[in-house]
């Protein structure tokens, strides 16, 4: 791997050459303003994505995986995906030869930034010059921290099948009023049991745990741009703000309320 390094003061995304991603070592830190969004584009390297502050989403054909500062965004080599930030967001790269790259998921996923993980990630994105020895100390450390939990469930596939495709939009277009299965069935003239069948063959989930995983994203989202805990929670559909801190906390790592202070930075 090559030792040239990004700069990491923090690089306004609007500067970045992305038509020059593919050959560049981009390994550093860069400014995402609230709801920018990258070209679509792929790297030659498997490399790791961190928000030191806000929330990225990374997004490819596939679906949509989302990392909040607790999370790290696993992109292998040659995946074809685009970033977008939810809230201002300081995004840090660190790249993984073939070697590491290997010991991770074949496929996009999110991973938990434990506090050394993310020490490891602030401290190779940082100013400070440091050798080639250190840095590959730190890549092995970022990894090892890795792979120590499971791959975190914030990934939200994206269904290919039209029917199922207009389900899950009606939804996503008022996730505030819960809808049963049965009832999009009657809305998208597609029989319940034929809806039942497609979303764990085309998202790898039942309709439940699907629509859970939507309105964890959401509630990411709308708190990390300021949206109070209370009205996040109405707004993803839980009928209560106890029921939201129960569910979001674990899939996150940390409460709806300390997740929304830890997003405002200057």
């Amino acid at each position: 791997m090559s030792n040239t390094r990004q700069s990491a003061r923090l690089v306004d995304l609007s500067l970045v050459d992305f038509d020059a991603l593919a050959t560049l070592p981009m390994e550093g830190a860069y400014r995402f303003a609230h709801a920018e969004t990258s070209p679509r584009h792929a790297h030659p390297l498997g490399h790791l994505v961190h928000a030191a502050s806000g929330v990225l989403s990374l997004l490819t054909d596939d679906g949509a995986w989302i990392a909040p500062s607790t999370r790290m965004a696993w992109v292998p080599a040659g995946a074809e995906h685009r970033h977008r930030a939810h809230g201002r967001t300081d995004m840090r790269i660190v790249h993984l030869n073939a070697e590491l790259a290997a010991r991770l998921p074949a496929t996009p996923a999110v991973l938990v930034a434990s506090p050394l993980a993310r020490e490891a990630v602030l401290a190779m994105t940082s100013d400070r010059p440091r050798s080639a020895g250190a840095l590959e100390h730190l890549r092995r450390v970022i990894v090892d921290e890795a792979i120590t939990a499971p791959e975190q469930p914030l990934h939200l596939p994206e269904p290919h099948d039209p029917r199922l495709r207009r389900a899950a939009r009606i939804v996503e277009d008022d996730l505030a009023t819960p809808v049963s299965l049965g009832e999009l069935g009657l809305r998208t003239g597609t029989p319940e049991r034929t809806l039942s069948r497609l979303f764990p063959q085309e998202t790898g989930m039942g309709y439940r745990q699907w629509r859970l995983q939507l309105r964890v994203h959401r509630a990411l989202v709308l708190l990390a741009d300021g949206t109070s805990v209370t009205e996040t929670a109405a707004a993803c559909g839980w009928a209560t703000t106890s029921q939201f801190i129960q569910q979001f906390t674990p899939l996150v790592g940390m409460t709806p309320g300390r997740y929304r202070l830890s997003q405002h930075w200057a």
